[in-house]
């Protein structure tokens, strides 16, 4: 009779072991928590100084100012997964390279978030969901906050006419939580 006590009490053991195993799995694996986590980025446009403070020199020679950063594309950001709003701009910087900007995001924080530039069509709800890795896609980086403005530079092996529009993929589960169609500003 104890024997059979001490099995059983033994198999107990063994499958809560388990359970507490895969519970912590679970949460390493979906980290609910970031669901209620904001992390906001406020960062300035790359490429623009800001203005000087000194009088100019009426003697000197005139200098004309460097050239401002100029949008290339641009596009309102859908939700997919998660609710998702905002801008994108592609930006040509005054030295020829791009930068991604994101203006006024505001999405819901996840495991795993990645600012994709993709070749795929924006398809609003469910059926846009997973389209996004099924062509040419070059990831920018993970995303810095899930509110705020923020940049990510386009590498320079990256020629950005190759692309269409731009999403917030969740690596881990493979799915965008939004994305913007870019097209040329009005």
């Amino acid at each position: 009779m104890d024997d059979r006590r001490h099995r059983r009490r033994r198999s107990w053991a063994v499958a809560l072991s388990g359970a507490i195993a895969l519970a912590g799995v679970g949460l390493y694996w979906f980290q609910p928590w970031k669901l209620w986590q904001d992390e906001t980025v406020r960062e300035a446009l790359p490429g623009t100084a800001p203005a000087a403070d000194e009088p100019s020199d009426a003697t000197g020679p005139a200098t004309a100012p460097p050239p401002a950063p100029r949008t290339v594309a641009e596009g309102r950001l859908i939700s997919h997964e998660h609710e998702t709003s905002g801008t994108v701009r592609l930006i040509r910087l005054p030295d020829g390279s791009h930068t991604i900007r994101l203006e006024n995001l505001d999405t819901s924080n996840g495991p795993d978030l990645r600012v994709w530039l993709t070749d795929a069509r924006v398809e609003p709800g469910r059926a846009g969901w997973h389209v996004f890795d099924d062509g040419a896609h070059v990831s920018l980086g993970k995303l810095k906050g899930n509110k705020g403005d923020q940049n990510y530079p386009v590498p320079p092996t990256v020629d950005p006419a190759d692309f269409s529009s731009l999403a917030i993929w969740c690596d881990r589960f493979d799915v965008s939580f939004g994305a913007a169609e870019l097209t040329a500003p009005a």
